[in-house]
């Protein structure tokens, strides 16, 4: 099964623990009754529980570089997405980081608003620019 298609569903995770306030372990369970067999459960957990460990450090990098941006006035799924393309930037060294930045800003515009696209890729271009600096500083 491709990357993308565990990142949708990936997504779909992140969006319920924001939205619904419930458990990583519940909302993984949400997604799986529903995903096809072939999902990398493996790979999906690790994106999620990843993410949602590191959000300490993640959501203030996502506030840092969406200037003018509050994360709570930011539609759901484009903070989801960016939460997970940072985990995946900073916390996923083997993943290249053009092709995460590539799945992101591709879920944004399929997921969420027409401009959300170009909102996501600015921020994330921004954590690119800064990348090795931000894993050295955030990963022990």
């Amino acid at each position: 099964m491709s990357r993308r298609l565990v990142r949708e569903t990936a997504l779909q995770s992140l969006f319920q623990m924001d939205v619904g306030q419930i458990p990583v372990s519940e909302a993984i369970h949400n997604v799986l009754e529903e995903a096809s067999p072939a999902v990398d459960q493996t790979y999906l957990r690790k994106i999620v529980t990843g993410t949602y460990d590191h959000l300490s450090v993640i959501d203030p990098l996502i506030k840092k570089y969406s200037v003018g941006w509050e994360l709570e006035r930011m539609p759901s799924v484009d903070l989801a997405v960016l939460r997970m393309a940072v985990y995946e930037l900073l916390f996923e060294p083997d993943v290249p980081p053009k092709v995460v930045v590539n799945e992101a800003v591709e879920l944004a515009k399929s997921f969420s608003t027409a401009e959300s696209g170009k909102f996501v890729n600015g921020i994330l271009g921004k954590v690119l620019n800064d990348l090795d600096q931000l894993r050295s500083s955030c990963i022990p």
